[in-house]
């Protein structure tokens, strides 16, 4: 039988998240919002307590490999804590 997910949608058909303009749309967006904050950057002003916080683009670069290291540690910790397929059986 012909199940609904396998049969190939037509680019109106899908919803419109899925959508190959909106998808570019959004990227491209949000392309658009970081450089201009990088280059917002630049210009502010900031009263900076210690010296590295003087570098432009220090709270983006630390913000990214924050997520690194959240992504690297999950991996970590799933190694570590996780059971067995067949844990719950008997």
């Amino acid at each position: 039988m012909d199940e609904p997910h396998d049969r190939p949608e037509t680019e109106s058909q899908k919803p419109w998240m899925y959508r190959r303009a909106v998808i570019n749309g959004v990227f491209w967006g949000l392309l658009v919002v970081c450089v201009l904050l990088g280059l917002a950057d630049l210009v502010y002003h900031r009263h900076t307590v210690f010296a590295f916080e003087a570098f432009p683009g220090i709270y983006g670069i630390f913000g990214f490999i924050s997520c690194i290291f959240i992504v690297f540690a999950g991996i970590g910790l799933r190694k570590l804590i996780m059971r067995d397929e067949d844990y719950y059986d008997d």
